[in-house]
């Protein structure tokens, strides 16, 4: 049955695809986040094996209805890829399905002398569409191959030694870098130049349609170049100049201190692998540790969800299924204007807004403002984020969220509650990144830059804090204990 299939596969035991049935003269590679050429397992697969190849990318509309800020990064992406594959003599084709099965029975079933590849996305809904799609190409003698995708390790790689999954970071990581470390390095770097290109589809989908209609997306042309050489340029940026002192200029958004590549992860513009790699051939040290961790959040990340499949719609700790999160709609809206009056929130959120990304710590902060200060509940933030972030994934965003409300695996806990204060004060003292974004307080001094309401004056056009800290961390205790119970 359906059900029992599903149950089968979340828990890691997929059927193995069969061995390809025939070498054809025509690949198609199902492109769905792999906007590369380098460390792309499916591409190189078939260009090495294949004399014509086409790169066929599904748009399944309602994957991005709640996603606005990644139609611009989608849209880009295609458009910057399609340019890297015609110099290869590959052509990239978009069509508009309304599922991945019908789009595979409407028109890929029907080809003679082809076969399919494509790389794995780590989310449980896609691994399951790699099976029922793979249950299709077989059923009709369509051969197949399907791919690791941009991550290190498969998630049912890492596991404790009874095999049951690893739900504190450390050790996870520990584990998963020693497997990826005891492997060769696994992707291929280049694929092969074809004689000719060869397009199947006439009649296409017009990828203008993908972007948002609302025109506030154009603000990230100001701040993003999207391309997998782009991706390079600023791998090799941060490595050259920031690796060594990551783990201090990590926490200063002012500074160049992040390499931003998990926008260009987001998308597959830049492999894991080849991040990790880089990093590995350069000059080890606090910096370059810090930094690796990062990529093993992000590893962790992806175990959790597939391992336990609930987190994406509950909490995966249950007592807090009955936490009394507070619904204050007045309170949402203030937080995702940047109206809070807390200068170090606001300057977060404003960031997110005009940029698409937002500092690693400032998101803790901001995260932690909207959970613990206004008690409104994690999926709220999470909506919002996965809606106005370029770098939004489904598995960081979501365990990133459940860390923040306590609710998730190795989470912080709930009474760990940031002060928004203080923690202006101790990353950001001289106030540079809260004035970027918050030009009614480019005139505030230091000294009160991240606690504005005890001026003297009133500063035009800047709230007062819609919830005083303190009381607001009292609540915000009172209602944890009422879970303890």
């Amino acid at each position: 049955s359906t059900l029992k299939r599903y149950v089968s596969f979340v828990r890691f035991k997929p059927r193995p695809p069969p061995l390809i049935i025939n070498m054809t003269d025509h690949a198609i590679v199902w492109l769905r986040e792999d906007f590369r050429l380098t460390k792309n397992s499916a591409l190189f697969y078939a260009a090495k094996n294949h004399k014509y190849v086409s790169v066929i990318y599904l748009y399944k509309k309602n994957s991005f209805e709640d996603r606005e800020a990644q139609k611009w990064l989608l849209f880009n992406s295609l458009k910057s890829f399609s340019k890297q594959l015609d110099k290869y003599k590959i052509s990239l084709e978009t069509l508009a399905c309304n599922s991945y099965l019908e789009a595979f029975e409407k028109y890929f079933i029907k080809i003679k002398n082809c076969s399919f590849y494509w790389n794995k996305v780590y989310e449980p809904n896609y691994l399951k569409f790699d099976l029922d799609i793979a249950q299709i190409l077989k059923k009709n003698e369509i051969s197949y191959k399907i791919f690791k995708g941009n991550i290190l390790n498969e998630p049912q790689e890492v596991k404790k030694e009874d095999g049951s999954p690893l739900k504190v970071f450390t050790p996870f990581w520990k584990r998963a870098e020693k497997i990826y470390l005891d492997k060769e390095y696994s992707a291929p770097d280049k694929i092969k130049v074809k004689e000719k290109k060869k397009v199947l589809f006439k009649d296409q989908f017009n990828i203008e349609v993908i972007l948002p209609k609302k025109t506030w997306y154009k603000k990230f042309e100001n701040h993003w170049l999207i391309s997998e050489e782009e991706a390079k340029k600023r791998l090799k940026k941060f490595i050259d100049g920031n690796l060594e002192n990551y783990g201090k200029s990590r926490d200063i958004p002012s500074e160049f201190g992040t390499s931003k590549m998990s926008v260009y992860l987001s998308a597959g513009l830049i492999s894991a692998e080849e991040i990790f790699e880089r990093c590995q051939n350069t000059k080890k040290g606090q910096g370059y540790r810090k930094y690796i961790n990062e990529i093993g959040w992000r590893e962790f990340s992806y175990s959790l969800i597939n391992n336990f499949p609930i987190m994406i719609k509950k909490n995966l700790r249950k007592e807090f299924d009955n936490f009394p999160w507070a619904k204050n709609e007045s309170h949402l809206k203030a937080w995702k204007k940047g109206l809070t009056g807390y200068p170090i929130v606001d300057a977060g959120m404003r960031e997110l807004y005009e940029t698409g990304w937002m500092h690693n710590r400032v998101r803790m902060i901001t995260a932690s403002f909207l959970v613990k200060h206004l008690r409104i509940h994690w999926m709220e933030g999470e909506k919002y984020f996965r809606n106005t972030l370029l770098d939004y994934n489904l598995a960081n965003n979501i365990c990133g969220w459940q860390w923040v409300a306590g609710s998730g695996a190795d989470a912080a806990p709930y009474f760990r509650i940031f002060n928004p204060i203080l923690q202006g004060e101790k990353f950001y003292p001289k106030g540079t990144y809260v004035k970027k974004w918050i030009p009614e307080l480019k005139n505030v001094s230091d000294k009160f830059i991240h606690k504005p309401w005890e001026l003297n004056e009133k500063i035009s056009n800047y709230p007062a804090p819609i919830v005083d800290h303190n009381e607001a961390r009292e609540k915000a205790l009172m209602a944890f204990q009422k879970i303890k119970k």
